[in-house]
């Protein structure tokens, strides 16, 4: 499946949101009571969903199901300027009721409508990832991954894990929290 280098940055971010939600500090799982918490605060959340869609998005984790994969391997392979409206791809995903409350107050904001569909994306990837049974490390990257053919992902990968931990030290610096940088010693 060929992704577009926006859902292939936004695929990985996505799924540690999950994971970061998934288990508490014991190791407990804890994504459900999680998840209905960040349903609760989405109308808070929404000033994010244009600069970081992943945090949000994962309100709607589980919400969705999907009638038509080829229409979803079509959303995931656009970028951002070329994405369908909400409203065509209704005609391939189905809300569960809950979810469908959220969508209502989602597209009441400007940006709501491309939210929508950039959240079909993650969850229609997340899904395919979660039900996979090959392993991680043998899955085919044509179309994603390393781009250039050149046999540097694990280099990629380590640049894009650097550069989702600085962008999440700017947010937290930003909410008031001190930043420590991870090379500066203080930790």
């Amino acid at each position: 499946m060929r992704l577009s280098l926006f859902f292939e940055d936004l695929k990985s971010a996505y799924g540690a949101e999950i994971d970061d939600l998934m288990t508490d500090s014991a190791g407990h799982d804890v994504l459900a009571k999680r998840l209905k918490a960040k349903r609760g605060q989405l109308a808070q959340l929404l000033p994010m969903i244009e600069c970081n869609p992943e945090m949000v998005a994962v309100a709607f984790h589980g919400g969705m199901r999907f009638a038509s994969p080829e229409v979803m391997r079509d959303v995931v392979a656009q970028e951002p300027e070329d994405l369908p409206s909400w409203s065509t791809l209704l005609t391939s995903v189905t809300l569960e009721p809950w979810a469908e409350a959220l969508a209502e107050l989602v597209l009441k904001d400007p940006n709501g409508d491309q939210f929508m569909v950039v959240t079909a994306g993650l969850e229609y990837l997340q899904g395919r990832s979660a039900s996979s049974s090959e392993p991680a490390q043998q899955r085919p990257t044509s179309g994603c991954g390393d781009a250039d053919g050149d046999g540097d992902q694990n280099d990629r990968d380590f640049d894009d894990d650097l550069d989702l931990e600085e962008a999440g030290a700017d947010w937290l610096a930003e909410q008031g929290f001190d930043r420590k940088d991870r090379f500066s010693g203080d930790h």
